[in-house]
């Protein structure tokens, strides 16, 4: 819990405190900060020493300060250090059948522990995903939000923060292929349905069903992404 700091460079034992739920995941990215002025009553100092401390929050690209609208938590301190490692790895366009290769190995095995570790309540949060990427689709909407928050729920569900952590980096980085992915009708059918049938087998806790048809899904988005041709690479 936060406490009362000392005076002497107080900013940094706010930033530290600040730092310490944000690792333990107290603090969860999205999350809103208390105010300025509750977080100067709690830690005992004045707001001009608040202000120091979310200034280098910021500049460690852990929270973002929204003018009119406070401020949020963009990352963990480790995911600071994940995200720029996963972007050394994975910036190039020619390198994305190499991301897809990962990701076949990496999420079929998220599929399969998010189905044997799924509560009620994380698979009432995936059904609630699901059908909201089949009204997006029935609207005639994008249903790349959808996309992703499906996937970085598994990833939450597995119960692994190194997994989550590492899929989250490589989920952003791949937002603008995703875009592209599901830009028109079918090709967001067809993701809708990949989905559809890993969230009945994490619902089901039949882990192979679930790390069967995770594999499935990435092979079909795999196989539009890169231009393949049905058969010619990437399997049905």
């Amino acid at each position: 819990m936060l406490k009362a700091v000392e005076k002497k460079r107080a900013y940094e034992d706010v930033v530290a405190q600040i730092k310490t739920l944000l690792d333990n995941g107290r603090l969860k990215r999205g999350d809103q900060l208390p105010t300025e002025r509750e977080l100067s009553e709690t830690f005992r100092v004045s707001r001009a020493t608040v202000r120091e401390a979310l200034r280098t929050l910021e500049s460690l690209r852990l929270v973002q300060s929204r003018q009119g609208n406070g401020t949020y938590v963009l990352a963990s301190s480790e995911e600071t250090v994940i995200q720029p490692l996963a972007a050394a790895f994975f910036h190039e366009k020619d390198s994305i059948s190499d991301i897809f290769y990962v990701r076949k190995i990496i999420e079929p095995h998220v599929a399969q522990l998010a189905a044997e570790h799924a509560t009620i309540e994380d698979i009432t949060e995936l059904s609630n995903i699901v059908s909201l990427q089949e009204e997006a689709i029935a609207s005639g909407k994008s249903t790349t939000e959808h996309d992703s928050a499906f996937h970085a729920l598994l990833a939450r569900i597995s119960r692994n923060p190194v997994l989550e952590r590492l899929l989250q980096a490589i989920v952003d980085l791949l937002e603008q292929t995703r875009d592209n992915y599901l830009q028109n009708m079918e090709r967001e059918k067809k993701s809708f349905i990949g989905h559809r049938e890993i969230f009945t087998a994490v619902k089901n806790g039949d882990s192979t069903a679930a790390r069967r048809s995770m594999r499935r899904h990435l092979e079909e988005v795999e196989t539009i992404v890169l231009g393949k041709k049905e058969g010619g690479g990437a399997k049905r």
